[in-house]
């Protein structure tokens, strides 16, 4: 079974595309320290200034910073605005080349004054529809070029015109004859009823919307109170109204619905990864269909996807403005969930599953020797993970095919460093080990060494950082006896965390004193 780490890692071999209305964020910020005595508004003194690719190029950006490579398919207006989009797009390695220009039109500019972190109001400015025949016929060409290339299709749809529905007929054709994910996150879902998408993403307001539960005067009340097994049976009749495989309802804070055409629903709830700002969720939307996508191509389940688009839109939210988050921090996000439930060592409650993720990793390596891959191991604390631990481990994923790295528990460290150690919990440990490109795979351990580890894994390679002989290394014995081999690795720098740690008591006492 493939882990959601590796299913992250595969997003840098894939290409993705994306159809849809794309626009430009801009956030003023200032201060409020008086009203203006030409009306009951504040004065608002900007402070700072910031752009950001809104909408379908916002969903681009997501797919980039993602690690997947992207080809956005949207209209500009010949503009300012357009030009700033443009440049916002080439500063996040999303290439402007395959937007089609439109001379007749203004490109969608969103305006948001914010002062002293509160919304003031937000200004909308650009043409609201593209209708543009020869703007289609390019779409329409553009796309025809670029199809077959994709691993992945995101249609972004905010109803301004560039999904038309000769646009939408086009992507099915190419789709009949060469079937791929395609993920459909759209305001007017209705339009995409036969275009045979693998999920569909509407929020929950859209999907009451969509099946006629939501009406104007209680969007409020539907927005402020969600009712999943009410949620249910809405997208078990979006899913008779629209032919796609699955539906995805978004549900805000209570996370997502899975609402599959074999009858089959799961209600997935949101587990976000910090405090959430306010107007926190700019872009969160985007981020979990960038996400889920990627994962769906990379050969996630559906409910393993959606999970992974989840973790994304967890991230997103705890950020200021458009929201994009970064594969790095996708890769610690999914590790820290897998390994959230990660049995600790010696607690009966746990050792069966312990045992059973044990059995797993051994059958996996079994498989890895069997293809004749050479399997690398070490071990540490990894408790303050700096620059040094991501070169050795470089250094010795170098040394073979699978690297496998054993993370010390947190009683474990106790005894080995004192009662004031680890600074970070075994668990955030795990997720930023794992998170790393080297490593392959990682498992805690309880003992002072890794000789237990050592006999059930049975590496090709142990891999010691530091000054030893082979005869010192407390685990040497372990392997000879399974026949390995120990590479001692120098230090790049000090990899110790306790000359970390006194360096910043240092500082604090120093700002203490001044």
């Amino acid at each position: 079974m493939t882990t959601a780490v590796e299913l992250v890692r595969r997003f840098r071999h894939l290409r993705a595309l994306v159809i849809g209305d794309v626009m430009l964020d801009t956030y003023f910020e200032g201060t409020a320290a008086r009203l203006c005595s030409e009306g009951p508004v504040p004065v608002v003194r900007k402070t700072a200034e910031h752009r950001a690719p809104g909408g379908a190029a916002n969903t681009a950006a997501n797919l980039r910073a993602l690690g997947a490579d992207v080809i956005l398919l949207g209209i500009v207006g010949r503009d300012m605005a357009g030009a700033l989009l443009r440049s916002a797009l080439r500063q996040r390695g999303v290439a402007d080349d395959w937007l089609v220009e439109d001379e007749a039109a203004s490109t969608l500019h969103k305006m948001r004054i914010l002062a002293d972190g509160q919304y003031v109001v937000r200004f909308d400015d650009g043409e609201m529809t593209y209708d543009s025949i020869e703007c289609r016929r390019q779409l329409i060409t553009r796309l025809e070029e670029v199809f077959s290339a994709c691993d992945v299709i995101v249609v972004s749809d905010y109803g301004y015109g560039v999904a038309a529905p000769e646009v939408i007929d086009r992507l099915r054709a190419l789709r009949s004859a060469q079937p791929g994910v395609l993920l459909v996150d759209s305001k007017e879902l209705l339009r995409f009823h036969d275009a045979d998408a693998t999920v569909v993403t509407p929020n929950h307001l859209e999907a009451r919307l969509l099946v006629g539960q939501g009406r104007v005067a209680n969007l409020q009340v539907c927005k402020d109170n969600i009712d999943v097994a009410e949620m249910e049976g809405v997208g078990r009749q979006l899913l008779t109204m629209i032919h796609a495989e699955h539906a995805a309802i978004t549900l805000a804070r209570e996370g997502v619905l899975l609402v599959s055409r074999d009858g089959s629903v799961l209600h997935l709830p949101a587990h976000p990864a910090g405090p959430v700002p306010a107007g926190g969720d700019v872009g969160a939307g985007d981020s979990f269909a960038a996400a889920m996508a990627l994962a769906l191509a990379a050969g996630a389940s559906p409910v393993e996807a959606a999970r992974i688009g989840l973790d994304a839109a967890g991230i997103a939210v705890t950020k200021r403005f458009t929201a994009v988050v970064e594969q790095r921090e996708l890769l610690q996000q999914v590790s820290r969930r897998e390994h959230a439930s990660y049995p600790r060592a010696r607690v009966p409650a746990t050792e069966g599953e312990a045992r059973h993720a044990m059995a797993q990793l051994m059958a996996r390596l079994a498989a890895e020797r069997q293809a004749g891959r050479t399997i690398v191991f070490t071990n540490g604390i990894f408790d303050i993970l700096q620059a040094g631990h991501v070169t050795f481990l470089r250094q010795a994923k170098a040394l073979g095919d699978i690297l496998v790295v054993g993370v010390n528990s947190d009683r474990s460290v106790q005894r080995l460093k004192g009662k004031n150690r680890p600074i970070n919990s075994e668990r955030d440990r795990l997720a930023l080990v794992a998170a790393l490109d080297p490593v392959d795979h990682v498992v805690l351990f309880d003992e002072d060494t890794a000789a237990t580890l050592i006999r059930a894994l049975r590496p090709h390679i142990y891999v010691k950082g530091g000054d030893y002989a082979d005869e010192a290394v407390p685990e040497a014995e372990a392997v000879r006896e399974v026949g390995a081999r120990t590479v001692i690795l120098p230090l790049a720098g000090s990899l110790d965390a306790q000359s970390v740690i006194e360096r910043l008591i240092a500082m604090a006492t120093a700002e203490i004193g001044e």
